[in-house]
């Protein structure tokens, strides 16, 4: 009798448990709805992310630069005029990825709009304003500076589908109207340079090498690709990236 006993409340026990839910696994905490990976240091650069903000217009007039504040090691390549369409330039700039900004002439660009096209679409290059002519501005009356540099970003938006908030003034010469035009045109900021690249050198402006947050200079010339690979192998030498100098004049 006791042991029919034992083997009903058995079958019983194994009843329950067959019924019974299986055990809910440990719980894990979700992350946040839409909240972006923390990226790891020295991690991967997040382009396209406002990193530093342009100068402030002061009384109508837009700031300059030289050369970007920053404790990280980063560098910037700037592309001046566009007189010599260099076949390799696309994939030059394509391969290494130096995301530079193309500060150009209409005068260059006219007829040519499909080169420059090209590469603004496909390098993750920004346009910059240079004026139409490459006049030296420094002097000359508001309304001649203002219809350089104006005309210059508006013939860029129909041609090129882009109007450049950016300029650098040719031969970095400018004075107070300058930036007042700038301004009045539609810029945020007028860029200058703290290295360039000629013939295939890197020359200096302080020291003898690349420092972080150094704008380097250089052109569309017979001598780009030399003068881009220059370029790539000293920063890399000096231990420092190219990222987009956009990117810092937010």
């Amino acid at each position: 009798m006791v042991r029919r006993c034992l083997i009903v409340a058995a079958v019983g026990l194994l009843a329950l448990s067959g019924c019974s839910a299986p055990p809910a696994p440990p719980t894990q905490p979700n992350p946040a709805a839409g909240a972006a990976p923390t990226p790891a240091p020295g991690g991967p650069y997040p382009f396209g992310t406002v990193q530093a903000k342009a100068p402030a217009i002061v009384d109508g007039k837009v700031g300059v630069v030289r050369r970007i504040t920053t404790d990280k090691p980063y560098v910037f390549i700037t592309m001046d005029d566009g007189a010599v369409k260099d076949p390799s330039a696309l994939d030059e700039i394509q391969r290494s990825g130096g995301h530079p900004v193309l500060f150009l002439n209409q005068r260059y660009v006219k007829g040519h709009e499909a080169y420059f096209k090209s590469i603004l679409d496909t390098t993750g290059a920004v346009l910059g304003d240079h004026t139409v002519n490459h006049p030296n501005l420094k002097g000359k009356p508001l309304a001649f500076q203002q219809k350089e540099i104006c005309e210059d970003a508006d013939d860029f938006k129909t041609e090129l589908g882009v109007r450049p908030t950016l300029f650098r003034p040719p031969f970095g010469n400018y004075d107070q109207t300058t930036l007042q035009a700038a301004a009045l045109c539609g810029m945020r900021v007028v860029v200058l340079w703290s290295a360039a690249v000629n013939d295939g050198q890197v020359q200096f402006q302080t020291g003898d090498k690349l420092r972080p947050g150094d704008i380097v200079l250089m052109h569309f010339r017979k001598t780009f690709k030399e003068d881009y690979e220059a370029f790539l192998a000293r920063a890399k030498k000096d231990g420092l990236t190219p990222v987009p100098l956009a990117d810092f004049l937010g």
